[in-house]
Formats: structure tokens, sequence, C-alpha cells
């Protein structure tokens, strides 16, 4: 069922949140996106959801629009967080899956699956309130996914969560992709993008400025980053031909560079110099693309 997006736009009176979108969201695969506030990931998603009508353009997934009837295939995270505070966690789960065409008995038995998974099955009978922050999202996510959805949507999933949770919930969003659930999330975080996402957009004032495939993006940004730790004094690397941004670490340098020819010369010019401990180029991070794209560091 892939998700199809055409020259989609959303305008409010003269402001333009999102501009001539054109995406393709293979089935059973992790999107990403990313863009700072206000790039309209949140607008993109709920038009996806049918909660928003498009001022242009398309959307369909598996090519039928999405609406109320395909509500049971179709899982959500909001970024604003929604549970009713004084409901029990098990009435809240109950009254949601009903909502989604599940019976009762199957509901309790999801639920009980997925709070004994997040290490949490003594909530049951809580209310939302009686909750940290923390473990409410737990919920959330669990009311996101307790009718085993065919397409889930993660708005900033991770966000408010402690390294733990954070690594709980992740590793649950990887395995319903393994079995099948196609997703599109966003996140503050750049590495759990990078980490999890075989193809990703980089939104801009609602226009896409990066698009496709992760490594082929990586490819053709051209850029590399050097990583040298050795005795010797690098600051000659600072103004070096191909050298475009040079940092100084307790260890050597850290260089990014324009193409991998750079690092021979670069190596050449250290023999004979010292010891060197590591010389390693790497790919460069999304954060490096984003920077370069958007003109911004995403934090």
């Amino acid at each position: 069922m892939t998700l199809s997006l055409k020259n989609v736009t959303k305008r409010y009176g003269g402001h333009t949140a999102v501009d001539g979108l054109t995406l393709h969201i293979p089935e059973k695969e992790m999107f990403g996106f990313l863009g700072g506030n206000g790039a309209g990931k949140t607008t993109t998603f709920r038009m996806i959801l049918g909660l928003l009508d498009t001022s242009e353009g398309s959307i369909t997934w598996n090519g039928e629009t999405i609406d109320y009837n395909k509500s049971h295939l179709i899982g959500y995270l909001p970024e604003e967080r929604g549970l009713y505070p004084k409901l029990k966690v098990r009435d809240q789960m109950v009254y949601l899956g009903k909502l989604r065409g599940m019976k009762k008995r199957d509901i309790l038995t999801e639920l009980d699956y997925w709070l004994e998974r997040f290490r949490v099955p003594e909530y049951l009978d809580k209310k939302v309130e009686e909750l940290s922050k923390g473990n409410q999202q737990k919920i959330q996510f669990i009311s996101a996914v307790i009718h085993q959805p065919k397409l889930l949507i993660l708005d900033e999933p991770f966000s408010g969560l402690d390294p733990v949770n954070v690594e709980m919930l992740k590793q649950a969003v990887l395995d319903l992709k393994e079995k099948g659930t196609s997703i599109v999330f966003s996140s503050h975080q750049m590495d759990h993008v990078e980490e999890m996402c075989e193809n990703l957009c980089i939104l801009q004032k609602g226009q896409p400025v990066v698009q496709g495939e992760l490594n082929e993006i990586k490819r053709s940004f051209g850029k590399k980053n050097l990583l040298i730790h050795g005795d010797m004094d690098m600051d000659a690397f600072k103004k070096y031909p191909g050298v475009t941004r040079y940092r100084k670490t307790m260890a050597g340098c850290e260089l990014q560079i324009e193409e991998e020819q750079v690092s021979q010369k670069i190596f050449a010019e250290l023999h004979g110099k010292g010891f060197i401990r590591k010389f390693e180029l790497e790919e460069p991070s999304l954060n490096d693309i984003f920077i370069e794209k958007v003109g911004a560091s995403y934090e």
C-alpha cells in the first residue's frame, strides 16, 4: 500500500504552510520527516490523515483517498498528546480501541502485551494524570498501535523521553516495521532518523529541500568528514585547500572536506610529522546535510 502525495499544497489565507509537496512512501517502510518549527511537517501529517483538506493536490493510499472508513488501518501519535487525564488507562484503551472496531477482549489482550513490553503492567488501573510525562507518552503510543495499524504516523514520538525509554520505544517502532507496518515519522533527533529510515524528506517553509534514499543523499552530498587523532599540530589544516570546516579536538581534529581525494593529500602532509592514532574518513551526517541545505542546525 503505497502512500502518495502529489503536488500537495496547504494555504491559510496569504500563508502557504505546504507548497507543492510530492512524495511516494512504499509499503512496509520507515520514512523520516525533518524540518524546523513551522516547516510544514505536522500540517502534512494532518492532511494525510484527512484532518485537514488540501488546498491543491491529492493524497492517496493504495490508490484511494484516506477517510474515516480507513481509521481502523491507521495509527497516529500527535505531537500534542491528547489522553483523557481522569480516565484509567484500561478504560481509555477500551474506548479508543472500540472506536477502531476492536472487541473489548482483543483490546485488553493487546494492552496487556504492550504494558508488559514497556515494563509498566501496574499502570492498567491508574489514571493517566497519575503517570509521569514519559509514561503518559508510552500510553499514548499504545493507543496509536493497539489496533495493529497498517499505516502509522508518529509526530515527534521520542520528545521528552529519557534515553532508556527512547530505546524502548525505538525498538517497538522497528519491530512494527519488521511486521509490515508502513511508518512515517518526524523527530528532532537526527540520529534517530539516520538510524531508522531508508528514505527521508527535509522540509523548509513547506517545500522539500532534500528528499530521497538516505544513502544516496549522503553520496550525492559530496563532502566527507575526516577524523584525525595524532600528536602533531594540525592548525595548518584550518585553511587547507579542500577543507570546508575545521574543529580542533582533545585528540586531534575533525575536518569536513570537499571530496575524498583531499584526505589523501592530508595523509601525505602528515607523513613523518608524528604518530597518527586514527585517520578515518566518514560519510557526512544528516546534521551536516541539514545545515548545508537549510542554513542552520536542527537543534
